[in-house]
């Protein structure tokens, strides 16, 4: 069985979700205190031996490049003022694993945006960490599904349980529980309605693992929900077929796509900030009497 050593990131979305601010700066570029969420993802799939990954990104997308490239100016400047830590982390972003980009020309969806990887990955299972989903965990949520594929030798997608009310927005997973955190999936659906197309309140949320083969079937699913190609689609003939294996991972999951998750996820990261979090919990306590 051959390790993972590829990933995935799709990062064409407009991030309507996130406008005004996403008509001009990428959402994957939007802070968590003062690193971009893209790093987060970068130094995730990084911490589960991750060595080679591939950014879709699409039209205005190009500061998720830049700000993984060497930059001359800011070394010049940082060398002159010493501040060699801040020059040791800036040298360190740049060299976190081999990063490449592929623009995605059209947005045609999920699904779209993982058959532009297909020359990339060749015949190689791989990650897909999906651009808006930045995720905090003791063990990188991305190795947890490698671990589990590595059981298996299946397709792992990465599952919470979620609202009913909810899974409109996502999937539904029929499952089967086979282990701790683990489930035997053999159908699912994109965005169900009602109550009758539910298959669980399991949805898949942020991280999946594929085989290759999901490229063929890609080539061959029509379109769905919204006139995209959904991945979702795709996965759930791999379910019927062959079977994914579903894990409910550990870690808490922060949608960066909208303006809630966003806010979430700096509060949350302030408050264990070297620099900031003392003060920062003070400030906290002593906002919170006026509320």
């Amino acid at each position: 069985m051959k390790k993972i050593t590829k990933a995935v990131i799709p990062a064409a979305g407009l991030g309507t979700r996130m406008l005004p601010i996403s008509r001009t700066v990428p959402k994957e570029i939007l802070p968590i205190v003062d690193r971009p969420s893209m790093e987060y993802l970068i130094r995730e799939a990084v911490g589960s031996g991750i060595t080679d990954i591939l950014i879709i990104t699409g039209r205005n997308k190009e500061a998720i490049e830049n700000y993984f490239d060497y930059s001359v100016e800011y070394k010049d400047v940082l060398q002159a003022k010493k501040k060699e830590r801040e020059l040791a982390d800036m040298e360190e972003v740049c060299s976190l694993a081999n990063i490449y980009f592929l623009r995605q020309k059209e947005a045609k969806g999920l699904g779209h945006a993982v058959l532009c990887a297909e020359k990339f990955i060749g015949d190689e299972p791989f990650a897909v960490l999906y651009g808006d989903d930045v995720m905090a965990a003791e063990k990188p949520v991305t190795k947890q599904l490698c671990e589990v594929y590595e059981n298996y030798g299946k397709a792992v997608v990465g599952v919470c349980e979620v609202p009913y009310e909810d899974l409109k927005k996502y999937c539904s997973m029929k499952a089967e529980k086979i282990g701790e955190r683990t489930y035997m999936t053999t159908d699912m659906v994109e965005k169900p309605q009602t109550k009758e197309e539910m298959f669980s309140n399991l949805a898949i949320l942020g991280r999946v693992v594929l085989t290759p083969d999901i490229f063929d079937i890609l080539k061959h699913t029509p379109l769905g929900k919204g006139g995209e190609l959904q991945l979702t689609d795709a996965m759930k003939e791999l379910a019927r077929t062959v079977g994914v294996i579903s894990y409910e991972y550990e870690g808490k999951r922060y949608d960066m796509g909208s303006k809630l998750g966003f806010l979430q996820a700096n509060i949350e990261t302030a408050l264990q900030h070297p620099e900031l979090k003392d003060i920062f919990r003070e400030y906290l306590k002593e906002l919170s009497k006026t509320l």
